[in-house]
């Protein structure tokens, strides 16, 4: 079932028929009503490959994010928060997620994909800034931002949180309570979520006069192992923490094991603060003080800002329907791989988008409390 066959039982033509699809003004009401009857009953379906062809836009935003299981950077609890948040996010502006793979061949493998498939921009998440692949795409014309990775480019952009300001906050929290031994469990300083909350702890210690003590940062990799063996390092110092800021939940959590292990009361002896406040932060004895990222609020800024981009660089629509040269008219390849969609560039380079920084907040609970006398 096509558009002609639809046309020919409704007794109109096809442009009517598209402009009545696509609920153009230029068709009555009763027209209109009848056709789209019709095509429900006859189970029509448009085909969207060849509308997007026309329209020049395909509805799709592709997400790379290497989910690989050797990739430990790919299944922290909070990415599968963001993803979420993402669908979310596209889904108000009538938009879907394609997941791409992250074995595409070649330095163009990810710009080829997304010429191949119309996309109109692309998520990052936990990849490598430094990999050729997402060199190339930044150098394309296709729209991009990235979620806690530093990228630039003419049409990328890139969204986190204050990572900064989260960490001085916890800092603070514990220096107010009386705590003057602040030590911090960092994670991998390649990446800048990490990077920054270790900037964030070190400007805190510093505006509140404590001293400057190297043996008091741990770097872990974000997830449980690594906050256990750091925190059985802290407690072998001859004068170790009394409190302790881990850069991720997961390591918090891991300290928190160490530290009953070695009979040690939290927060009695040892007050504990992560940072992201995954699930397991309310649910783990006693329950995390964490600096709370809001997943949806950054998949949010990160969906407006890829709708700014692509705004930024489109060129106006062409007409939107299914009539002669339309969306049904041609295959799914009219006007080839490389017309139109993600990787139309403009002539005049567009200014690069500033980066989005959104705010988080320090959720306080039992796992910290009063320096020890």
């Amino acid at each position: 079932m096509d558009i002609r066959e639809v046309a020919r039982l409704s007794g109109v033509s096809v442009a009517t028929v598209s402009r009545a699809l696509n609920d153009r003004p230029d068709v009555s009401r009763a027209t209109r009503d009848r056709i789209l009857a019709l095509a429900t009953e006859l189970g029509y379906e448009p085909n969207h490959q060849a509308r997007a062809l026309v329209r020049r836009r395909s509805d799709l935003v592709g997400v790379i994010w290497d989910t690989g299981y050797l990739s430990t950077r790919g299944r922290h609890p909070f990415l599968q928060d963001l993803l979420v948040g993402l669908k979310t996010a596209f889904a108000a502006s009538g938009r879907h997620l394609m997941l791409l793979s992250t074995t595409e061949s070649g330095v163009d493998g990810y710009t080829r994909v997304a010429r191949q498939h119309r996309l109109e921009g692309l998520i990052l998440m936990g990849v490598d800034e430094g990999q050729p692949a997402i060199t190339a795409l930044l150098d394309s014309a296709v729209p991009c931002v990235a979620l806690d990775l530093p990228l630039h480019g003419a049409r990328a952009g890139y969204v986190t949180s204050d990572n900064r300001a989260g960490a001085a906050a916890a800092v603070a929290h514990l220096h107010g309570l009386g705590h003057r031994r602040i030590a911090t469990i960092c994670g991998p300083l390649d990446l800048m979520p990490a990077a920054e909350r270790l900037a964030g702890y070190r400007y805190s210690t510093a505006r509140l006069g404590l001293p400057h003590r190297p043996e008091y940062i741990e770097h872990g990799d974000f997830f449980l192992a690594s906050g256990r063996e750091s925190m059985c390092r802290l407690l072998a110092l001859p004068q170790p923490p009394t409190a302790v800021f881990a850069a991720g939940d997961e390591m918090a959590v891991g300290a928190m094991d160490a530290l009953a292990e070695a009979g040690m009361d939290v927060p009695g002896q040892v007050s504990v603060v992560g940072y992201d406040d995954v699930e397991a932060a309310a649910l783990v004895r006693p329950a995390l003080t964490t600096v709370a990222q809001d997943p949806l609020q950054l998949a949010a800024a990160a969906a407006d800002l890829l709708a700014e981009i692509i705004a930024a660089g489109s060129e106006p629509d062409g007409p939107h329907g299914d009539g002669p040269g339309g969306a049904d008219s041609g295959g799914a390849d009219s006007g080839g791989a490389d017309s139109g969609g993600a990787d139309s560039g403009d002539e005049e380079a567009p200014v690069a988008p500033a980066p989005r920084l959104v705010p988080n907040r320090l959720v306080i609970r039992a796992s910290t409390g009063p320096a020890p006398r």
